[in-house]
């Protein structure tokens, strides 16, 4: 009895990243936010690659057991998916504080939003609906941040 207990209670902590969960409002922005703390403090794009490919394969699992315990659909508790995704979205995005906000704001543009595929996704059941759209949420704001970038870089090399 002791061993579930202490099973339910890491599967809720790890997929609520302890804190953020227990925040009544706001949480998958709290997780967002957490996500871009810590991406700022990595030293290399393959260092936070391979930490991005931990968190994704453990989210699957940890979302799914989670949303057993809570016995509801894509509890708010649950925010690792928001972390997640926020991880994708600062994926090789250069560490200065102004690029890693730009990708914050658009993350959670691109969350709220549910633009397609992200709406049809998220109607999965288990872990793919729960972490399915904010894959594609985190890959749109990647997207838009890096081509954004680019096309700035252009038109500034030009001088217009």
């Amino acid at each position: 009895m002791e061993k579930q207990r202490f099973i339910r209670n890491l599967i809720l902590n790890l997929s609520g990243l302890a804190f953020a969960a227990k925040i009544p409002l706001f949480q998958g922005t709290i997780a967002s936010g957490l996500a871009c703390a810590i991406y700022y403090f990595f030293t290399s794009n393959l260092s936070f690659l391979i930490f991005v490919l931990v968190i994704l394969v453990i989210s699957f699992p940890l979302s799914e057991a989670a949303e057993k315990i809570y016995r509801r659909k894509d509890p708010k508790e649950i925010v690792i998916d928001d972390f997640l995704g926020m991880c994708i979205a600062l994926l090789f995005v250069p560490q200065k504080i102004s690029y890693i906000f730009i990708c914050f704001v658009l993350f959670r543009i691109f969350d709220a939003s549910k633009i397609y595929p992200a709406n049809k996704i998220e109607r999965l059941k288990g872990a793919w609906g729960i972490v399915g759209d904010d894959l594609v949420a985190g890959f749109y704001a990647n997207l838009a941040f890096h081509l954004s970038w680019w096309i700035f870089r252009i038109i500034s090399s030009k001088g217009v």
